[in-house]
């Protein structure tokens, strides 16, 4: 069945999922997890635990085929039980819509829900307030007072807080929105040296939001906001290929209007206090369409008991869940298939078949939410990036290529600087199994064909009515004006076709040095095969 993790992938199990006893030990082995997390939610609608479909969810999470996201692993069973993730907010121009954005994000932090705010809305900073006779501080202030609210709020008391900020390229206050993150050099040199020095919205990831008057603007010339949304976009891009963020959020077409993203920018909504609700199907371990398309249905019926089974932070994301009752089905080791048949990273007719019937998801969502009389979901689909899950699975993360498949990290110890090679843990495992060191390609060999990379992405959004979680990493930051602009025009023949992305620029942001080194060459020992998931190397976050 597949149910003895890899080293890492245990120690990971350990620390943030398992149940443990009172003096911190751990009591559950991971069937142990995958039966509590299966009776329990099977449990909210009806499903006794040692019914066929319990069964089956607890198969299927054993055997790592079927993840459900790290809130379920966490805390199904528990008292509290909060299982879907992050919350979907609008921050609202009054006085009461700070304060209410204060207390629900402080709900939503303090029981374990990430939370990604649209500040679209705030009344850019000058204007006039009437009745108070003074000038409005601009959306900046409530992204601030939100951010450092999460520096000393650990999510559901046990890890670090999760936070988006969002807004629309119009906004008077873009310029300062972009720039936001722009420390100088003497701060950079401080973080290096103290990783605990606040830097302004450190803890936040940010995007533009885009929608159709954006694209219909910088396409044509003519238009009276091209000149706009071209500055606009060349601030964003160049600070994006330098630091990191900005990203970019796209809400176009059908889509319009869902401008409220989650932490991880993943799932859309346009209603406030929607809430999240992850899982992932592990490619990398499915064997046929058959076997996905099984696995599909009773991953599926999984979600929607979550709606049913999960804990809220406040009575509006219930009612507003149970309006949409959004699912969010993604998929992991996409990387993985491809590399176990020696195909590179890229759009694939095999690949495409699977994705067809990863599709068909909207379609059995309705059949189990008619079965069950329950609202029908408004959309099924979301790939995350999978941060602590994709380790326990043992495979590559959402549809993100391996980061690097192995690299020599420099760090501090006292007064001595060490450096050891680190190899990625599936590029360890798919060499046992097989695979020729030199067919595993990374973020690293991939950052030299962002087209490909780009055009993946864009390719497997067909088949994702939410979004894609995915970062385009790149080997170094990208200064050059002309590597710029060259970047920007590859980048805007994609973006209508994508929900959002981002780069991320190694070394953008302090952190311990790294240089990648053959894979072939790292094996040959002495190694690490580890992966740091509290540094979101990837640049994305890891909830």
């Amino acid at each position: 069945m597949q149910s003895t993790l890899g080293d890492f992938a245990s120690k990971i199990h350990a620390q943030k999922y398992a149940l443990k006893d009172s003096s911190g030990k751990p009591i559950e082995s991971w069937p142990d997890t995958a039966s509590r997390v299966a009776s329990n939610v099977l449990g909210a609608i009806g499903y006794g635990p040692r019914s066929d479909e319990v069964r089956e969810i607890e198969r299927l999470i054993t055997a790592r085929k079927f993840l459900p996201g790290g809130r379920y692993l966490y805390a199904a069973g528990r008292d509290l039980h909060q299982v879907n993730n992050c919350l979907l907010l609008r921050c609202e121009d009054s006085r009461e819509g700070w304060a209410a954005l204060l207390w629900q994000a402080t709900m939503a932090l303090m029981t374990g829900a990430g939370i990604g705010v649209d500040y679209s809305h705030v009344r850019p900073r000058g204007s006039s307030v009437h009745r108070t006779g003074g000038h409005a501080s601009g959306p900046l202030s409530p992204m601030r007072i939100i951010n450092e609210l999460g520096r000393d709020v650990m999510q559901g008391g046990s890890r670090r807080s999760a936070i988006w900020a969002g807004l629309n390229w119009r906004h008077p206050d873009i310029m300062d929105f972009i720039t936001v993150k722009d420390w100088d050099d003497k701060l950079r040199a401080l973080k290096e040296r103290d990783w605990t020095l606040p830097m302004e919205m450190e803890l936040t990831n940010i995007s533009v939001i885009l929608d159709d008057d954006f694209f219909a603007a910088i396409e044509s010339p003519a238009h009276p906001d091209h000149e706009h949304a071209s500055r606009v976009y060349s601030a964003a891009l160049s600070r994006m290929l330098k630091t990191g963020e900005p990203g970019f959020s796209v809400d176009t077409g059908e889509n319009a209007g869902e401008t409220l993203r989650n932490a991880c920018t993943e799932v859309t909504s346009a209603d406030d206090s929607d809430i999240c609700n992850l899982g992932s199907i592990n490619l990398g371990r499915i064997e046929s369409r058959q076997e996905l398309k099984s696995t599909i249905e009773l991953a599926t019926l999984f979600l929607l008991a979550g709606t049913v089974y999960s804990d809220v932070p406040y009575v509006k994301v219930d009612d507003v869940r149970t309006k949409n009752r959004r699912l969010g089905l993604g998929l992991m080791g996409v990387h993985d298939w491809l590399l176990q048949r020696g195909l590179p990273y890229g759009p694939n007719g095999g690949l495409g078949l699977l994705l067809e019937e990863y599709a068909r998801c909207g379609v059995i969502a309705d059949s189990w939410a008619d079965a069950l009389s329950l609202s029908r979901p408004v959309k099924t689909r979301a790939i995350a990036p999978n941060g602590t899950i994709g380790i326990i699975a043992e495979t590559t993360t959402g549809i993100e290529p391996i980061f690097c498949t192995a690299y020599e990290r420099t760090y501090l110890v006292g007064r001595e600087w060490r450096t050891e090679t680190v190899v990625d843990p599936v590029a360890e495992s798919l060499v046992r199994r097989g695979v020729d060191p030199d067919d595993v390609e990374d973020a690293y060999s991939l950052s030299a064909d962002v087209k490909r990379r780009l055009g993946m992405q864009a390719w497997v959004q067909q088949y994702v009515d939410h979004g894609i979680s995915s970062t385009v990493n790149l080997p170094a930051p990208i200064t050059d004006p002309a590597e710029v602009a060259t970047f920007g025009e590859t980048l805007l023949n994609f973006l209508p076709y994508l929900r959002g992305v981002t780069a991320y620029p190694n070394g953008a942001r302090a952190g311990q040095p790294i240089k990648a080194v053959p894979l072939v060459e790292a094996l040959r020992g002495p190694l690490v095969i580890d992966v740091n998931e509290e540094t979101c190397v990837g640049g994305i976050c890891g909830v």
